[in-house]
C-alpha cells in the first residue's frame, strides 16, 4: 500500500521551545512537535502519540524522512535520532550539503531566515474535547520538514552552531538588539 492510499497527509508546524540547534554547519536538533500545546488549527498532540509509529519504523528498519518544506521531491538530509520525551518529539539529524537544497537550508538556518520544524503524519486516533480542540493520541509519522512558517507561534527558535572561537551563533533578534543598544550608547 502506498502512502497516497492512506489519505492526505496532515502537517503540524512547531517552533521548538528549545530551538533548532545547528552544529558543524549541518547537524540540527530540536523539537518537531510539542505535547499539550494547542496549534493554530486547534489540535493538541498528546504524550505517547508517536510511540507506535516510531516502534513500527524501527522494526521495519526505516527512518522518518527529512524534507524541505514538506516537498517529497526534496529530501535534504537524514534524521539520525527521532524520539519522544517529556516535552514532545525531539529530532536530531544531518542536512546533506551535497544536495543543493541542503546547502540553501544551512545558509537560511544560519541567517535566521528559517526557524521552524513541521511534521507530516496521518492521524490514527483522535477525539474532540469541549474546548474546540482535537486531541491527537496516535499519529503515524512520515516526515519532519524544515519550514518557513511553523504552526505554534508562541514557541521560540534560535539557530546555534560552533565557531572557531568557541562562541555560538545567536538569534537574529539578539544580534539586532545588541546592535541597537550599542548604537544608542554612541549618541
Amino acid at each position: 500500500m502506498m502512502w497516497k492510499d492512506w489519505g492526505a497527509p496532515e502537517r503540524k508546524f512547531a517552533r521548538g521551545e528549545s530551538g533548532i540547534v545547528v552544529t558543524d554547519g549541518r547537524v540540527i536538533e530540536g523539537y518537531a512537535s510539542l505535547f499539550g500545546k494547542r496549534d493554530q488549527g486547534g489540535d493538541v498532540v498528546q504524550p505517547g502519540a508517536y510511540k507506535a509509529s516510531l516502534a513500527a519504523l524501527g522494526a521495519a528498519d526505516r527512518r522518518v524522512k527529512m524534507l524541505w518544506q514538506h516537498d517529497p521531491a526534496q529530501p535534504i538530509g537524514v534524521w539520525d535520532d527521532v524520539r519522544e520525551d517529556g516535552v514532545g518529539l525531539w529530532v536530531k539529524g544531518r542536512i546533506l550539503t551535497e544536495v543543493d537544497k541542503g546547502r540553501e537550508a544551512v545558509a537560511l538556518l544560519a541567517a535566521g531566515a528559517i526557524d521552524g520544524l513541521s511534521i507530516g503524519y496521518r492521524t490514527v486516533k483522535a477525539e474532540r474535547n469541549g474546548k474546540g480542540q482535537r486531541l491527537l493520541s496516535e499519529l503515524e509519522l512520515w516526515e519532519v520538514s524544515l519550514v518557513t512558517f511553523p504552526m505554534l507561534p508562541e514557541a521560540r527558535v534560535s539557530a546555534k552552531g560552533d565557531d572557531p572561537d568557541g562562541d555560538t551563533w545567536r538569534s537574529l533578534a539578539a544580534i539586532l538588539a545588541d546592535a541597537a543598544q550599542a548604537m544608542a550608547g554612541r549618541t
